[in-house]
């Protein structure tokens, strides 16, 4: 048969499914094997009964002996006196002349990957290149696989994997395409959304009490520092006065951003209702606007909520209620830490916690203060992971209690500067100064 016709057969008989990680067994091997004690008659009648018949394999009591390709048994045969000699002996006095055909067999693993086979296939000796291969399947079983077979197998293959890059190419190319795309719309969204918290960040501090409010607060001196991590933050603090009551508010909501922003702004909105109205019973007064920031959060599907202490400071007298950070109280030149842990409960979390709610009270002689804060202080750490804490705080107020609020303020501001160094800032920054000045020496119940 022409060799342009094999390859036809071959193609016809190899299996369209084939992978790059397809083996011999996915190969038409064939199973034809003589015993060696027959003629040269016989192998010369099978290879005539079978154009398609690449080699037999020849054993001895079905052991494998060697074996003859088609090419080379017809070589053999057309020589002078081939017919003649060797296709009426035994086919052990045909291995024993042409020993090529015991020593220069190519032996391969059923379980070998196509493209491994064919490789070794096309590096072995020009003499043996188009040589079939035997396929050993194991116990001392072998059976024949024809080179064009196997070459074949390796270019449908090969068109596969090709065929397959140009389609990962193609999704390759509409994914970056869509990535793109989506790039473009992230890039607007991040545009309109930085404008946006960039409005509500205005509004933010605008909402902060300034300092000439501050400094018409008669009898007192006060000064107030807040710096957010991110574009909208989630401290809180605010100075009303409302009928000689100086109200001072001072919380943290969870998390930062835009949602933690408006959260603020709530709390800010109702603590001034509620001291224009003049509530000052702190369980009335929390308990209020407790129920009022869990409705709107709950409206929200919202999981925020916020710490909050209100300091309520009246005629030499203070009140605390609420549950934050330690409240630092600051008389005789010494800083007195009150925990607000039994003072409160978190503000959203729950809708009823009236039950929650106490209050200390202190009074306050001229010189003496109270200082506020949220965590951002106590907890900014340096390059080496080394938080500020509330000591380091105590000790710098401390030092400097003898100047004006703004220059305590100041000079915390400037230590918690030093101790974080250039590592990131995390969190708000919040601080808030109260200090009874000293020349307001009337009696308080005057």
């Amino acid at each position: 048969m022409p060799q342009t016709d094999t390859l036809a057969a071959a193609e016809e008989c190899i299996s369209s499914s084939l992978t790059l990680s397809s083996t011999l067994r996915d190969l038409r091997i064939i199973d034809f094997g003589i015993d060696v004690s027959h003629t040269g008659e016989k192998l010369f009648q099978a290879f005539q009964q079978d154009d398609l018949l690449a080699g037999i394999i020849l054993t001895r009591q079905s052991n494998l002996r060697a074996f003859v390709s088609r090419r080379k048994f017809l070589e053999i045969i057309s020589r002078p006196f081939g017919r003649e000699i060797f296709l009426k002996r035994s086919l052990d006095v045909f291995i024993e002349t042409n020993s090529f055909l015991r020593d220069n067999v190519t032996i391969l693993s059923i379980d070998m990957p196509i493209f491994e086979a064919a490789r070794i296939c096309l590096q072995r000796p020009s003499e043996l290149l188009y040589e079939p291969i035997v396929v050993d399947i194991g116990e001392q079983n072998y059976r024949v696989l024809a080179l064009q077979e196997l070459l074949v197998a390796q270019s449908k293959i090969y068109q596969v994997a090709m065929l397959t890059i140009q389609e990962r190419s193609l999704e390759l190319a509409t994914a970056n395409e869509e990535i793109i795309a989506l790039n473009e719309r992230l890039k607007q969204e991040n545009l309109r959304m930085g404008a946006e918290l960039d409005v509500a960040r205005q509004i933010q501090m605008m909402i902060l009490p300034k300092s000439e409010e501050l400094e018409n607060i008669a009898g007192l001196d006060l000064a107030g520092y807040m710096e957010p991590a991110d574009e909208v933050g989630g401290d809180y603090y605010d100075v009303l006065e409302v009928d000689g009551v100086v109200t001072l508010g001072i919380g943290d909501v969870t998390g930062h951003g835009l949602e933690s922003g408006i959260l603020m702004l709530m709390t800010q909105t109702v603590v001034r209702t509620l001291q224009e109205i003049g509530e000052v019973d702190p369980v009335k007064f929390l308990d209020a606007l407790n129920r009022t920031i869990y409705k709107n959060v709950q409206r929200m599907n919202s999981e925020k909520s916020l710490t909050l202490a209100i300091v309520n400071y009246a005629a030499g007298k203070i009140s605390i209620s609420g549950q934050h950070e330690e409240i630092l109280v600051v008389r005789g030149g010494k800083v007195e830490r009150i925990d607000t842990m039994d003072l409160g409960f978190p503000i959203g979390l729950d809708a009823e916690i009236a039950a929650f709610i106490h209050q200390v009270t202190f009074d306050l002689h001229p010189s003496d203060g109270v200082v506020l804060y949220t965590d951002g202080i106590p907890e900014a750490s340096d390059i080496h992971n080394v938080q500020y804490g509330v000591e380091r705080l105590c000790a710098v107020i401390s030092e400097n209690w003898h100047k004006t609020a703004s220059e305590i303020k100041d000079s915390v501001i400037a230590d918690l500067r030093r101790h974080i160094g250039t590592q990131k800032v995390f969190d708000d920054i919040t601080l808030l100064v109260l200090k009874r000045n000293a020349s307001n020496i009337a009696n308080p119940q005057s």
